[in-house]
């Protein structure tokens, strides 16, 4: 491992030729996965992926090169090939790196490295062998588990030296039941900032037995009526709609390029008084959680939507040196070989007053959602097709039978306008956002939710070709 003086040079040397900023990131990461496919283990694999980027930010222009030699030479090397990139003429850089301590402490108490393969081989088993005896309709059954360690160490012009460890850890399982020609889906998934400590609040069997649980209630379920009703969003089922149809929309470079409906609108109301949105990543455990994001800068706590008023955007380095203000710890990217670009942590809609049992009572005719699938949103505009992976009819104020092939079409600003009651419950999903080519681990979260009415029914649609509309996947 290079030493801090060595990285300093590297530094001093990408920036010679006129940089304004150079960094470097530098990446060890190690992951397992097992998966388990057909009732059997299809996958067991394991890696080690090693690498360094170093970025040169000119102006506008951004010059960026990554390599797998971690030695002095490697790193010099692809440092005179940014330095080369870099507008402007030679210049003395000279500063000296110090090191940044965390603000927040995320402990692991179970490292995944410590858990064996026949433990994990072994967790998966149990979760597929409970989903198959749930019910005899359950036909199909994938389950996998997935951890990763990242250790990195960052570095930049500003003098900020950063070496952090991230821990991840998921488990996912997909189940599809079948009866009379009738074929539906469940899925669940759970993940955090965490070690195997996590199954200690989520027992392998229990997330199996949900998954389960939920395709066998849709193939008893009705068709879902189509057309204008109130809707209900559960705490349950997570934030999709605000990371997607809202969220995007709040990172800055998409509203720096103006493609961004809350470009310019700053200090505008573009929400209900009853809506606080909030972007965080220092929620202990969380799956989008992180101290520092993967530009060195501390991950913090950003209120972006307060009471309805547009607040703030979320900011890496780029975008916040073109506003000359600082960076709100939001710079993210898969790994070394991508350079950072402005991402949600833990995105959320923040709990309000009302019981969620009182919004459902309130409701004469509509819709409960708890739990969302995939979908479409035009991320220029906010427009979006979410299907809904469980969904309930809403007849005076009692939750009535379940309902298959509910869809929810609208604009995501104009339902953050409309919201009317925000329960005081708040639940999680988790997920990898992607954009730009890049995935990055992140969680979003609302509380129960009233919408006074919105269309439902029909099937998901839009021009997949068009680059502002993303296809969304559930992970």
């Amino acid at each position: 491992m290079l030493s801090k003086g060595d990285l300093q040079e590297v530094l001093q040397l990408a920036a010679a030729k006129g940089g304004d900023f150079a960094d470097i990131f530098i990446e060890e990461k190690k992951t397992v996965g097992v998966a388990c496919e057909a009732d059997k283990i299809e996958r067991i694999n394991s890696g080690i992926d090693v690498g360094a980027g170093i970025r040169v930010v000119s102006g506008e222009t951004t010059a960026y090169a990554y390599t797998n030699d971690l030695s002095r030479e490697g790193l010099s090397q692809i440092a005179r090939i940014v330095s080369a990139a870099s507008a402007g003429g030679k210049k003395d850089v000279s500063f000296d790196l110090r090191e940044v301590k965390p603000t927040v402490d995320f402990s692991i108490t179970e490292m995944p490295d410590k858990v064996s393969i026949d433990d994990k081989v072994g967790m998966v088993n149990r979760a597929n062998k409970a989903a198959r005896e749930y019910d005899s309709r359950i036909k199909q059954v994938s389950v996998g588990i997935a951890d990763v360690i990242q250790n990195v160490t960052i570095a930049n012009s500003s003098g900020d030296y950063v070496q952090d460890q991230r821990v991840r850890t998921r488990f996912m399982i997909n189940t599809v039941a079948s009866d009379n020609g009738i074929i539906q889906t469940g899925y669940n998934a759970v993940g955090g900032f965490a070690g195997f400590e996590l199954f200690k609040k989520y027992a392998a069997e229990d997330v199996a037995n949900e998954a389960a649980g939920r395709a066998v209630k849709m193939l008893e379920a009705r068709p879902a009526p189509a057309g204008k009703m109130a809707v209900v969003m559960a705490g349950e089922a997570g934030g999709t709609m605000v990371h997607e149809a809202c969220g995007h929309g709040l990172e800055a470079d998409l509203v720096q390029k103006r493609l961004s409906v809350y470009a310019n609108r700053k200090g505008e109301k573009v929400a209900s008084n009853s809506v606080t949105v909030i972007d965080d990543a220092t929620i202990k455990g969380r799956y989008g959680s992180f101290r520092f994001d993967d530009e060195g800068s501390p991950g913090q706590k950003s209120v972006l939507i307060k009471d309805g008023i547009l607040e703030d955007f979320m900011y890496d380095r780029l975008t916040a040196m073109r506003e000359k203000k600082d960076s709100s710890g939001n710079g993210r990217r898969e790994s070394y070989q991508d350079k950072p670009i402005p991402r949600m942590s833990n995105t959320y809609i923040a709990p309000g007053k009302d019981d969620p049992e009182k919004i459902i009572k309130h409701v004469k005719n509509g819709l409960l959602v708890k739990k969302m699938g995939g979908g479409q949103v035009n991320t220029t505009n906010g427009d979006f097709v979410f299907d809904v992976a469980e969904g309930y009819l809403i007849k005076d104020g009692v939750i009535a039978g379940p309902v298959r092939g509910a869809t929810l079409t609208g604009n995501g600003p104009e339902v953050l306008q409309i919201v009317d009651m925000v329960g005081s419950d708040l639940g999680f999903t988790i997920g990898t956002c992607g954009k730009d080519g890049q995935g990055v681990p992140v969680s979003d979260a609302q509380p129960t939710i009233h919408i006074p009415e919105i269309v439902v029914g029909g099937t998901a649609h839009g021009d997949e070709n068009s680059p502002q509309v993303k296809r969304i996947r559930r992970m």
